[in-house]
């Protein structure tokens, strides 16, 4: 017999899925944020109309299917472009992946569903919208984390509800935003429209107001930047014939630079110090000497036989400083429960991928006059570990290589987690990238400048520093959370 699918069984798996989708479009490189609210808006309706829990969580299953698989396309780009993954296991391992992110708002749909006797107005105006929340706060640290996609981020920065960064962070910015799709959920229902419209317009208020705060003060005179984007192409990177080429490109764009802080990528100079040509380092510390200025550049450090660091370090002016990348990206730089799973090495063509952690806490570079917190790549995802450099650092720097995501979105959505970066802080952001995007961000979130991706160039600038802390650079995720906490707890007090 032929099962004819029933409306409920289209709005799982057509429905929720194409509302997964649509809400990418709220984060970069398209920036729509008001759809990010009407698509959780719409998966909130689908949740409140749920015949059961394990339904919502289908529900929300399914939706998380269409927005990972729309929103982190690019890992296939990752594994099998660049990693050498054979087409079908790439694609199985993207599908997989996905899929294992889509289980937290599934679970998110199948806790609120067991409160199906809680009023509606309740569960739309707190418990959804905390569960929610929470769902974003946890896979930013289970397994080590991947908060990419976290719906906070598609609210940066044009959004009133970006006002809230300073204040919560990201996941305070995922709250008021699944706070403000249950409100649209409740007020197009039809039932209690005005505690709806109320609740929208207090939280979009609310945000705009938070914006007009100045939460930190300018220090010193804007500092002349110069930005280096090599566009060396990945799959040629880390190949010794292409070497010499790269140190080339690199160290003729430091002599045509004319910031007083210039700063090269992630890895920029793709060798361990003792592999360098001779006085290559020395030439580059004599051409930013004569300016007084400084340079920071991404380069491996190996510290004892078989432990090296994705570092970055400075040259010039000031006394020579080192950071040390402590957040690693699983597969990409280091193995985890390597017994096991060591065999993934052999399939994927990564160098260098079996990095050490550097120190957690580490202070800020001195360089150009400003005290510059650096973070590698991957780390800027993580904005509680951004600051444990702050207040003391006057400003951000971001030093990446996205070559990784070849053409796809994926550079600019991480162009927009560097934006929340800036807005959480109140610092200016100066991102570094081998082919893009390349900018400088201030501390609104706003892209002051920005260079053309793919392309061998130099953003050149100037970069205000501040100092002073936001409430989020003071208690971090901690008000968010307690939020959360207490959007959970009234509905627990007030469940039938």
């Amino acid at each position: 017999m032929i099962k004819i699918a029933t409306p409920r069984m289209l709005q799982s798996f057509v429905l929720a899925p194409a509302l997964g989708a649509l809400a990418v479009l709220g984060f970069a490189p398209f920036y729509w944020f008001p759809l990010a609210i009407l698509a959780l808006a719409g998966l909130f309706h689908l949740w409140n109309t749920a015949s059961s829990a394990k339904r919502a969580a289908l529900d929300g299953f399914t939706f998380g299917l269409g927005f990972f698989g729309t929103g982190v396309s690019w890992v296939y780009v990752s594994l099998h472009d660049f990693g050498g993954m054979p087409f079908a296991a790439a694609v199985t391992a993207t599908t997989l992946f996905c899929a294992l992110l889509a289980l937290f708002p599934a679970l998110s749909g199948g806790l609120q569903g067991r409160f199906k006797t809680t009023p509606a107005t309740l569960r739309l105006l707190a418990l959804m919208p905390a569960l929610w929340a929470l769902g974003d706060w946890l896979r930013g640290w289970v397994l080590t984390g991947f908060p990419w996609l976290a719906m906070g981020y598609s609210q940066a920065p044009a959004s009133p509800l970006s006002g809230f960064a300073p204040l919560l962070g990201v996941y305070g910015v995922s709250l008021m935003t699944a706070l403000c799709a249950g409100a649209l959920t409740l007020l197009l229902s039809g039932n209690r429209r005005g505690l709806g419209a109320f609740a929208i317009i207090l939280l979009l208020g609310s945000g705009w107001a938070l914006r007009q705060v100045s939460w930190v003060e300018a220090v010193g005179a804007p500092v002349a930047i110069s930005l280096l984007q090599g566009n060396i192409e990945q799959d040629i990177k880390w190949r010794p014939e292409q070497a010499r080429a790269t140190l080339a490109t690199y160290a003729e764009l430091a002599a045509r630079s004319r910031g007083q802080l210039i700063i090269m990528p992630e890895t920029a100079i793709p060798m361990f110090g003792e592999d360098l040509p001779p006085f290559y380092l020395d030439r580059l510390q004599a051409q930013v000497q004569k300016r007084g200025g400084d340079l920071v550049f991404g380069m491996p450090e190996e510290d004892a036989p078989g432990e090296y660091f994705n570092s970055a370090f400075t040259l010039g002016s000031s006394a020579q400083q080192n950071y040390r990348k402590s957040h690693l990206v699983p597969f990409g730089e280091f193995l985890p429960l390597r017994p096991l799973l060591d065999w993934v090495l052999k399939i994927l063509h990564i160098p260098l991928s079996d990095f050490s952690r550097g120190a957690k806490v580490q202070q800020p570079l001195s360089v150009a006059g400003i005290k510059l917190a650096v973070d590698i790549c991957y780390e800027d995802v993580f904005g509680e570990e951004i600051i444990r450099q702050l207040p003391q650092a006057t400003m951000l720097a971001n030093l990446t290589n996205d070559a990784w995501f070849g053409h796809s979105i994926g550079p600019w959505q991480h162009l927009q987690i560097a934006q929340m970066r800036a807005m959480e802080s109140g610092r200016t952001m100066v991102r570094a990238t081998n082919t893009g995007v390349t900018a400088i961000i201030n501390p609104q979130g706003e892209v002051e400048k920005q260079a053309p991706t793919f392309t061998t160039t130099i953003l050149e600038g100037r970069a205000q520093a501040f100092q002073g802390s936001t409430p989020f650079v003071r208690f971090g995720n901690l008000p968010a959370l307690l939020l959360i906490i207490l959007l959970l707890a009234m509905t627990w007090r007030f469940r039938p």
